[in-house]
């Protein structure tokens, strides 16, 4: 198989990259994902929401203010003018009013709880118990963090970083500014319908830069039938798809 030039994760996707990325195994990258989100619902369901807002970061972070960090924060930074917010329900209720009032097409997201909030700081300790087992490794294939921004050797994923990737703000943004001023220029996301690709492509032109954004799979169409109509996206745009592989079995040449 190919391997990718470098893997970059959104909150629990990191737990897929580094997973991808030869740093957690499959068992310690299930253990992450099962064991701290039955914390969140144990301890923070009901308890918060999320709420995406189309400003910059800055502007957002102006916004907010008035609540002060305790009962709202910027959960993600996904591009130029695609943000995330969480925190309190009631406060979330008096920002959604504000930006009612003020033309801003807020909208609140499906969930019951608040990511990257304050409200994190509750399973502190029961996640310090519960991810204390897990032991990273070296990377095989380069990791961007998109909770330090920097690249990272694969061991620091040690129980204590899950911590944080929950409790910090995703920089996706400047993920991918970083990605384009190395020179890559092809972004797939891997999901099962493309959400944060919007976000992506907008830092891309705002960066003035010229790169490939592509998904997977969409909503509705989650077989190979869409998988391959996605390889020839990227094929189309200069990726390299191992074609054999693809058609291995089925007589085609």
């Amino acid at each position: 198989g190919v391997r990718p030039g470098a893997v970059v994760g959104h909150s629990q996707g990191e737990i897929a990259a580094a997973c991808v990325a030869g740093i957690l195994s499959l068992e310690d990258a299930a253990r992450v994902v099962a064991l701290r989100s039955r914390a969140i619902g144990g301890v923070l369901a009901g308890l918060g929401g999320m709420v995406s807002v189309p400003l910059p970061a800055a502007r957002v972070r102006e916004l907010i203010a008035p609540w002060g960090e305790d009962r709202i924060s910027v959960a993600a930074v996904n591009g130029p003018s695609s943000v995330v917010v969480s925190g309190e329900v009631a406060a979330l209720e008096e920002l959604l009013a504000v930006c009612e009032r003020d033309g801003v097409r807020a909208k609140r997201i499906a969930v019951d709880y608040a990511s990257h909030s304050a409200q994190v700081e509750l399973l502190r300790e029961e996640l310090a118990g519960l991810l204390a087992p897990v032991s990273p490794r070296e990377a095989e294939v380069p990791f961007l963090s998109t909770v330090t921004g920097d690249w990272v050797e694969g061991p620091e994923l040690d129980g204590g970083y899950w911590f944080r990737n929950l409790r910090r703000t995703v920089e996706l943004e400047d993920a991918t500014r970083t990605l384009l001023d190395q020179g890559f220029g092809v972004f797939i996301e891997s999901s099962p319908h493309p959400v944060l690709s919007v976000g992506v492509q907008e830092t891309v032109e705002d960066a003035g830069r010229e790169a490939a954004v592509l998904g997977s799979l969409r909503r509705g169409e989650g077989g190979l039938d869409r998988f391959w109509q996605s390889l020839g996206e990227a094929y189309v745009r200069g990726v390299s798809v191992d074609w054999d592989a693809v058609f291995a079995g089925t007589g085609a040449r």
